[in-house]
């Protein structure tokens, strides 16, 4: 695709900010129970994307993402000080849901809207074109651009070798989600 042609990441961004799609014309579900706040970041220019579920209930209180633990062990995982990591230029972070999705009975957070990956998901990675490394966090965006894989997350998260090593760019590294509601998962899959 000549670059006059290619959508700039920062473009579709700006539309899926304005989306209100999950609110006002829902094609899975009940409407989003909050005012929409889509959460992204990124630029034509980021080498690394961190493809992730959804945002939790502090990223859509601040409008930043990962602004949690998850977010600090994320940041620990890879090495990265916040200003890194929030380095739009370099890092996009592109959820499989641009909003917080709300709560389920448990207190848990609820999956991430489907109408948001299939609307905008292949746009805004096409608005991507120098990413050299997807790290695909939890089991909605490691189904995205994985697959069903056999086993579940946890097959998944083992053959990461297997899966990073595959030919072509970028390269696709799965990890299991960072929330400290996967502690036990960490310790028993060290």
């Amino acid at each position: 695709m000549s670059e006059i042609l290619r959508p700039r990441f920062e473009t579709t961004a700006a539309r899926l900010r304005a989306c209100r799609i999950c609110r006002d014309a829902p094609l899975y579900g009940p409407p989003l129970p909050q005012e929409p706040r889509p959460i992204l970041q990124g630029s034509g220019t980021a080498r690394l994307c961190i493809a992730s579920q959804a945002p939790g209930t502090r990223a859509n209180r601040t409008g930043k993402p990962f602004t949690d633990p998850s977010g600090v062990r994320l940041r620990a995982w890879l090495g990265l000080d916040e200003a890194a990591f929030y380095d739009a230029a370099r890092v996009a972070i592109v959820p499989m849901g641009s909003c917080f999705p709300g709560l389920d009975a448990k207190g848990g957070d609820r999956p991430p809207r489907r109408e948001c990956a299939e609307r905008w998901r292949a746009e805004l990675f096409e608005g991507l074109p120098d990413l050299e490394l997807i790290l695909v966090i939890g089991q909605y965006a490691q189904g995205w651009h994985l697959g069903r894989m056999p086993g579940g997350l946890t097959a998944t998260v083992r053959g990461w070798r297997a899966i990073l090593g595959r030919p072509g760019r970028p390269r696709v590294l799965p990890l299991p989600h960072p929330s400290w509601r996967n502690n036990g998962w960490l310790k028993r899959e060290p």
